[in-house]
Parts: structure tokens; C-alpha cells; sequence
């Protein structure tokens, strides 16, 4: 099973785009952005994945299945790489954490202010008592729980993605 195309390409994808992410995730904290203070909808994870599982699963239908790509196997492709990329970048979140506690202080802190700032506007979302209740655990937040962050988040993108790039280069064999 491991060699097969359909699980070895988007393996070895995800092994880079996981690190690629790494390195942007550092770049981004070293910019002064913490990247898990980022609105979704601009998220780095997004483009890294798209791009990714796009060519992944094209090496995938052009030159392992002669041109042939079933939904459910861009579906199964596209997992491979995002549980790849997702758990090396969860697995480097918890370590950047052990070894720089800063980031996550920087994390709780700027979590705050935000928290704090846009009372309102939360409050009127979720309610007074889950506002509180969530003000009240940041300070407990733990390394494990940014890289489960990371890995959730990770695999919400990814299913996404994986929908619609697995139906754009989906290609089923004509029957004559």
C-alpha cells in the first residue's frame, strides 16, 4: 500500500509542504505575526495546500494512472498529504513551543488584548458566559493545545480544498 502512487506522492508532498509551513510559520512569528492569530480566510495553509494536493494529485493522474483520477481517489490523495503536512506542523508547533516559550506567551497575550478589545462584538456572537469562560482558559493554554489547533484547523482547510481540487482534476475513462 505504501508504494502505491496514489498514497507515496501526496506522502512525499506533504513531507515538503509540511515544512514549508514551518518555515513560514516561524517567518510570520519573527515578522511580529503570530501566525495562529490569523483570520482564516488569509491563512497560509490555504495556498500551501491548494498548490500542493493540485500537483500532487497531477503527477498522480498524469504519469502513475495514465490520465485517470476518480473523486475518491483525489479524496484519499489529498488526505494522505494534508494528514502529512498537519501532523509535521502540529509536531513543530508543540517543539517551537517547548523550546521558545515566548510563543506562546506572545500568543496568550496578543489573544487577549484581542479578546478584550472586541468585547463587544464577541459577547453579542457567543454570549457573556462562553466570552468568559474562554477569557478565563487562555491563560492555561499549553503547548499541546496550539498543535492541536494547528492539526484541527489543518484538517478543516484541507477538506475543502480536497473537494474541489479532487472534482477539477477528477478525469474518468471513456467508455466506447
Amino acid at each position: 500500500m505504501i508504494r502505491n502512487p496514489l498514497f507515496k506522492i501526496p506522502f512525499r508532498y506533504g513531507l515538503i509542504g509540511g515544512a514549508l509551513g514551518c518555515v513560514v510559520m516561524v517567518a510570520l512569528y519573527s515578522m511580529g505575526r503570530h501566525p495562529f492569530l490569523l483570520p482564516v480566510f488569509v491563512d497560509f495553509r490555504i495556498a500551501i495546500f491548494a498548490v500542493f494536493i493540485f500537483f500532487s494529485l497531477k503527477e498522480v493522474r498524469d504519469y502513475y494512472q495514465n490520465g485517470t483520477l476518480f473523486f475518491w481517489q483525489g479524496m484519499i490523495g489529498s488526505y494522505v498529504f494534508i494528514f502529512t503536512s498537519a501532523l509535521i506542523g502540529s509536531v513543530f508547533t508543540w517543539c517551537l513551543v517547548k523550546w521558545n516559550g515566548a510563543f506562546l506567551a506572545s500568543y496568550i497575550e496578543k489573544l487577549q488584548k484581542q479578546m478584550l478589545g472586541y468585547k463587544k462584538e464577541i459577547v453579542e456572537s457567543v454570549g457573556v458566559e462562553a466570552y468568559q469562560q474562554q477569557l478565563d482558559k487562555l491563560p492555561r493554554t499549553t503547548a499541546l493545545d496550539l498543535a492541536g489547533d494547528y492539526f484541527l484547523k489543518s484538517m478543516i482547510i484541507g477538506l475543502f480544498l480536497t473537494i474541489i481540487i479532487s472534482v477539477i482534476l477528477r478525469k474518468q475513462p471513456k467508455n466506447l
